[in-house]
Parts: structure tokens; sequence; C-alpha cells
């Protein structure tokens, strides 16, 4: 428990920081997904060609 009331200041960047926090986080993840579906070397195009042959 603090001693002091916290400024309103405070309250205002904290509500900053976690709205920038949470899209830096949306924005690793979508990378994060991104990347392994690439690593995944799934080849969409080739795997439709073959299902139509």
């Amino acid at each position: 428990m603090s001693l002091r009331k916290s400024h309103e200041l405070h309250q205002r960047r904290f509500s900053r920081n976690l709205g920038v926090g949470l899209t830096l986080a949306a924005f690793i993840v979508l990378i994060f997904g991104l990347t392994i579906v690439k690593v995944s070397g799934t080849d969409f195009n080739r795997a439709m060609q073959e299902e139509q042959n």
C-alpha cells in the first residue's frame, strides 16, 4: 500500500503503456504465427495442383 495517493498523470500513463504493450504483444504473436506458417514448408499451390491431377 502506498503512503501517498498516486497522481492522475500516473494513471493516464499506465493506461497508455498498457495499450502500447498489448499492441506490441499482438504484433509479436502475428509475426510469430506468420513465421511458423512459412517455416512449416507447406506449399499450398503445389498441394492444390496435386489434388487436381
